[in-house]
């Protein structure tokens, strides 16, 4: 296939290595940092010339059949990037965090993307490892093996000094806890975006009917000075985040997310699925979230076009079905 990638950082470094090793094309890259306009792809990565350099321009994208974008978080501000490889024909495949579920916080954004892509005879579907996979497809297929599920608990617990120093900066590693809080409040930092998005999309693979979804993250305060992987937090100081999503059926908690990340936090996630019949457990010893996600992106879009046009959500991609008994 023919690959184009809007956006090339580290993520989207790592999905152009991935897709070179599967034997992929990529024949566009767009971004707007200085320092690698104009450069070869394949220099930046590595891997020696490929003929393709970095533009500003869109139209650079243009012979691809599928463009892994990865540029921002939230949809409203990545819209139009996303809108204008739409309108030349082309899939995406984004790593935007709330395009997972984009029907949450921005229903007239969602409604009009599914209607371009429509028009265009595109996919446009948002991934990654989280949201995209581990709190949410990965727990639909789990939950496909229980006749009558009736809650559902997922906790991901990842050792933030092992991520890039981006990561750490996102959720406060180092600061004031104040500072911190305030920071997250107004919007300087994001700390985890997607705990209600992997929630609605849990939901959505069962068809449930939710009433209403709470999401929320706290810095955590270090207690003692600590230190893992060359990263040290002082006491007192923010070690990194603890948040959680939780749906709700009436005021019944059926599906309850947790995100456990900073410094020195063990490595594992542990989905908990109860039925009526009976539990299920699943535990692992923890995910790769930059590898892993590049992972899930390349993975997704080399079946993407096997979808109908439109926006479309990542469990659609699953054979199973979840039936919840609420």
């Amino acid at each position: 296939m023919k690959f184009g990638i809007y956006g090339f950082g580290s993520i989207g470094r790592l999905v152009a290595k991935l897709l070179i090793e599967r034997g992929h094309e990529i024949t566009g890259v767009v971004d707007i940092e200085e320092k690698i306009l104009n450069r070869d792809v394949g220099e930046i990565l590595g891997t020696g010339k490929l003929g393709v350099t970095v533009s500003r321009d869109v139209r650079a994208l243009e012979e691809a059949d599928v463009v892994v974008h990865a540029a921002g978080s939230y949809l409203d501000r990545v819209y139009s990037q996303i809108a204008s490889v739409v309108e030349m024909g082309i899939s995406v495949v984004s790593t935007c965090e709330t395009l997972a579920y984009p029907y949450y916080r921005y229903p007239v954004l969602a409604r009009r993307l599914d209607e371009l892509a429509r028009t265009y005879g595109v996919v446009v579907i948002g991934t990654g490892v989280n949201p995209g996979f581990i709190m949410d497809t990965l727990v639909a297929v789990l939950a496909s093996s229980i006749p009558s599920v009736t809650w559902i608990r997922v906790v991901r617990s990842l050792d933030a000094a092992k991520r890039r120093e981006p990561f750490r900066r996102k959720i406060g590693v180092g600061e004031k806890p104040d500072v911190v809080r305030e920071k997250l409040r107004r919007g300087e930092i994001t700390g985890h975006v997607g705990y209600a998005e992997s929630v609605y999309l849990i939901a959505q693979a069962g068809d449930l009917q939710l009433t209403r979804v709470e999401e929320h993250q706290e810095p955590l305060v270090a207690e003692n000075t600590v230190e893992s992987s060359g990263i040290r937090v002082e006491k007192g100081m923010c070690r990194g985040i603890v948040g959680y999503g939780v749906g709700y059926v009436g005021d019944r908690e059926v599906i309850k997310l947790e995100l456990h990340a900073y410094v020195g936090a063990p490595e594992h996630e542990q989905i908990t699925i109860k039925g009526r019949e009976y539990t299920v457990e699943w535990r692992s010893t923890g995910t790769p979230g930059d590898l892993g996600t590049a992972a899930v992106v390349v993975n997704t879009a080399e079946k993407v076009l096997e979808l109908p046009p439109g926006l479309r959500l990542v469990t659609e991609l699953l054979p199973l079905k979840v039936r919840f008994e609420v």
